[in-house]
């Protein structure tokens, strides 16, 4: 399993030895456990919804391309802005455009407000692409919602959006999570 040291999960080394930190309604877990369980949910969530945009006709889409997708949005953007919503410089932004320009989901285009700027624009191959996405994203919902229930599942989506700050949804992930 790729996720395992020694036949033992990877977060052995953080193991403080202080014993249970759970709840006093029998949850069990270690404070570092959290965001681990979180980002592994996230993780099984974007692996599942690629599989299956490949299976539908998109195999070289990836998490990042979605991400610049998002920032480059209905009405388009320029590279340097699609840079700043990713949190990511405008040469890696620029690297990641190309890349959706060469697999088809972003074209350039000369903005209608200023002939010296381009605007980077979502393709119908693009549009597709988000589209799928968002059924995919509406039936991995579901199955979740089967397997620990509707209301579990409604509840663990309030209890995220009372802890997670409004201003959290923000595009930068992939820079943040490349450490740009």
């Amino acid at each position: 399993m790729d996720n395992m040291v020694d036949d033992k999960k990877v977060n052995q080394v953080v193991d403080t030895g202080k014993g249970d930190t759970g709840n006093e309604e029998g949850g069990d877990g270690k404070g570092y456990e959290l965001p681990l369980l979180l980002f592994a949910g996230f993780r099984t969530l974007i692996d599942r919804l690629h599989a299956e945009l490949a299976r539908q006709g998109h195999p070289g889409i990836r998490p990042a391309h979605g991400f610049a997708m998002q920032a480059i949005g209905a009405a388009g953007a320029t590279a340097s802005e699609v840079g700043r919503r990713l949190g990511v410089s405008k040469q890696a932004a620029g690297k990641t455009v190309d890349r959706l320009i060469a697999l088809g989901y972003a074209a350039r285009t000369d903005d209608p407000a200023d002939a010296r700027r381009k605007l980077v624009r979502l393709t119908p191959h693009g549009i597709d692409a988000l589209r799928r996405s968002a059924a995919v994203f509406d039936e991995l919902r579901a199955e979740w919602a089967e397997r620990i229930g509707v209301r579990r599942l409604g509840d663990l989506q309030d209890d995220l959006r009372a802890v997670i700050p409004a201003d959290a949804f923000r595009l930068d992930a992939a820079g943040w999570l490349g450490g740009s």
